[in-house]
């Protein structure tokens, strides 16, 4: 199975290099982005293929067809790019793997995003960190309070941390770039048609139940990463395995709730409870303890938990990388 899904191999090497890359350069606007342009397949495809939707059963199985096209393009694309580079020019491959490697990871991105809320409800004011929290959160933002957006953000960084950084480096150990890459087009299609409203309910169930299954593994090693995190960050480590354990399927996702339940019982929060999508509020299930105060400090924490956790699974995926090449 390891020699199928590593038609191409590459040298780990990569990882410490792609690492690098994100934490000092992140995702600069000027590069083109991978998921940009997966993002734009998406929008086309949609657009074609919902000219044949006249009923329910129709659009699901054109949503199927839209989640099937887009990861199996988005792969072939990609292992064809690493096939011909690696049989053209090692420098060449080198490069190209690094850079999809790079832009499929998001740490310092991540960072950013949760630090500029946290910028604008301490300078700007509130209705600029609900605007900032908008582009990171599917939730409604503009009656939150201020707990509420940084709980919001917490929560986003926890839920990211699997999405974002761990799940792409568990199936780039396990197929290569090209993997990672389908990975990226799974998390995106859920991102842009998951969703369970009128328009998507239909169209979207396929690409939602398949970001389920991909997530299923890598958000439950993110969450023990996180408890991880929290003993070596001098976090209550004790508190983070407890309420994982108890309230990880807390959760209308089944995998968002392990990495979210890992960081309210590391920081002594209490996570989840009534929210707002579309206009339309929904009560969610609470995540862990109301023992500590929600203030800016606790989004520092969660982001260092990110950063440990991500430095402790990109040293794994080098240490399983020169393990697979071993097996091979």
């Amino acid at each position: 199975m390891l020699r199928i899904l590593n038609v191409i191999p590459f040298p780990p090497a990569i990882i410490p290099f792609a690492y690098a890359l994100d934490l000092v350069l992140g995702d600069p606007e000027w590069l083109p982005h991978p998921v940009r342009l997966i993002g734009f397949l998406i929008t086309t495809l949609e657009k074609a293929l919902r000219r044949r939707a006249h009923a329910p059963a129709v659009e699901r199985l054109l949503g199927v067809v839209l989640a099937v096209t887009t990861v199996a393009v988005t792969y072939g694309i990609i292992l064809a790019l690493l096939y011909f580079s690696y049989h053209f020019s090692m420098p060449l491959f080198f490069i190209l793997s690094t850079y999809f490697v790079w832009t499929s990871i998001a740490i310092k991105s991540l960072k950013k995003e949760a630090r500029d809320v946290v910028s604008a409800l301490g300078g700007s004011g509130i209705g600029k960190a609900r605007a900032r929290l908008s582009r990171i959160v599917g939730r409604d933002t503009e009656k939150l309070a201020e707990d509420g957006v940084l709980k919001a953000v917490v929560e986003s960084v926890s839920e990211n941390t699997s999405d974002g950084i761990v799940a792409p480096l568990f199936y780039l150990v396990l197929g290569g770039p090209a993997l990672m890459a389908a990975y990226k087009a799974v998390n995106t299609l859920d991102s842009m048609v998951g969703y369970k409203n009128e328009r998507y309910i239909d169209f979207g169930w396929f690409s939602a139940k398949l970001d389920d299954i991909a997530n299923f593994i890598p958000s439950r090693v993110t969450a023990f990463l996180m408890v991880c995190s929290a003993f070596f960050l001098g976090y209550n480590w004790r508190s983070s395995l407890k309420i994982l354990m108890r309230d990880g399927r807390n959760h209308p996702s089944p995998n968002s709730g392990f990495p979210e339940a890992a960081v309210a019982g590391a920081l002594g929060l209490r996570l989840g409870g009534t929210m707002s999508y579309g206009g339309v509020v929904k009560e969610k299930p609470s995540i862990g303890d109301n023992l500590s105060r929600v203030d800016a400090s606790m989004v520092d924490s969660s982001i260092k938990i990110m950063g440990f956790t991500a430095f402790i699974m990109a040293g794994i995926s080098l240490a399983a990388r020169f393990m697979t090449i071993f097996l091979l």
